[in-house]
């Protein structure tokens, strides 16, 4: 029996079906208290918006709740790793498991390949569900949980460089043609050293070919601090619809697809693409933070249950999934400032956790 990799079909069986279901009840626990506490938060912003009422409400459940799955499946696994664990543990199930012969990985063993589908499926809903209703919600949070302009998706917060000057744009979408609309626009003036001499802030602008046409807005002029109305008139020249495609770049409303075109688009044109590349990479690594849990939580598995340290294994194991959350999140960090190679920054804390593991369970069998 020590020679096979799983236990006995009934018992696989089992400990996989205690696991999903409480992996299942977790996230849903997890997910339904979370919606309603950001629900709280925003329904204030979202109802002061005329015209909204209960319709955005659940617009806006519908659109943050596949977040919150994506976000919290991971410790959902973490925490139901350790109710599945605890009880077996508490009950002597795992010491009969282990008095009939079983090794520590043969019954770790079904609890893996579980949570290795559950890093399939988060993989799957995070680029075919989450993306999209990513980029949606940001292209509603940009317009203050308005009207989103129809057309493509919605961009928020676009910087783009012209000579010294700068245009900002709070909200890009492009129109049934395809051409870019911009809401809320500010061209900033600056003098060969950088510093901002001036100011003109318009509710729109429409490309004017070549440049930006502003309507009818206010400047302001730093030097003399006054303020005074402006016409119509064209910025920005040098911009071009193509630049701001590649202008702001979101990797989390984007699909792995879309995320590597828009990257081979930036290093075409010379832009830096490190931080989308960990995130890109990221991709891959997130999902299997899943198939990390149960082997993090295993510590509260082995260990005789009258020995009074349960519950201090069971924390101990909770320690050890929440570090790597928190490592996971400062390597991605440290990445995207240039402290770490893409790669090393999406997949170094996934092997790491993974070797202190397998080392815990290793020294567990001993």
């Amino acid at each position: 029996m020590e020679l096979d990799l799983f236990p006995s079909r009934t018992l696989a069986l089992y400990l996989s079906r205690l696991f999903i279901t409480r992996i299942l009840g977790t996230l849903v626990m997890l997910v339904v208290v979370l919606q309603l506490l950001d629900l709280l938060g925003e329904s204030g912003h979202i109802l002061a918006h005329k015209g909204n009422g209960e319709a955005q409400l659940w617009t806006y459940v519908t659109l943050r709740a596949p977040q919150l799955v994506a976000r919290f499946l991971p410790y959902s696994v973490l925490l139901a790793t350790l109710f599945t664990f605890f009880p077996l543990n508490q009950n002597s199930e795992i010491i009969a498991m282990r008095a009939a012969g079983l090794s520590a990985h043969q019954i770790l063993a079904p609890m893996l390949a579980t949570a290795m589908v559950v890093s399939g499926v988060s993989f799957t809903f995070n680029e075919t569900v989450v993306t999209h209703v990513t980029g949606r919600l940001k292209a509603w949070e940009a317009v203050d949980y308005g009207v989103i302009q129809p057309g493509s998706a919605t961009r928020s917060n676009v910087y783009v460089a012209d000579g010294h000057n700068i245009l900002y744009v709070e909200s890009l979408a492009n129109d049934a043609d395809g051409v870019p609309q911009m809401t809320n626009v500010t061209w900033y003036l600056r003098d060969a050293d950088g510093r901002i001499t001036g100011k003109i802030d318009s509710p729109s602008a429409t490309y004017a070919r070549p440049g930006w046409k502003l309507a009818p807005g206010t400047s302001f002029d730093v030097a003399t601090a006054t303020q005074s109305p402006t016409q119509a008139q064209v910025v920005a020249p040098r911009v071009t619809p193509a630049q701001l495609e590649i202008a702001k770049v979101d990797a989390d409303g984007m699909n792995i697809f879309q995320l590597t075109h828009a990257i081979n688009s930036l290093r075409a044109s010379g832009r830096p693409t490190a931080e989308l590349t960990g995130k890109w990479w990221h991709k891959f690594s997130g999902p299997l933070a899943a198939l990390l849990m149960p082997l993090l939580g295993a510590v509260a598995a082995f260990g005789l249950a009258r020995s009074g340290a349960l519950l201090i294994r069971a924390i101990v194991g909770m320690g050890m999934g929440f570090a790597y959350f928190v490592l996971d999140n400062a390597a991605l960090a440290i990445g995207n400032f240039g402290g770490y190679p893409p790669l090393i920054a999406a997949w170094a804390p996934f092997f790491l956790f993974l070797f202190v593991g397998e080392t815990v369970l290793i020294k567990t069998e001993e």
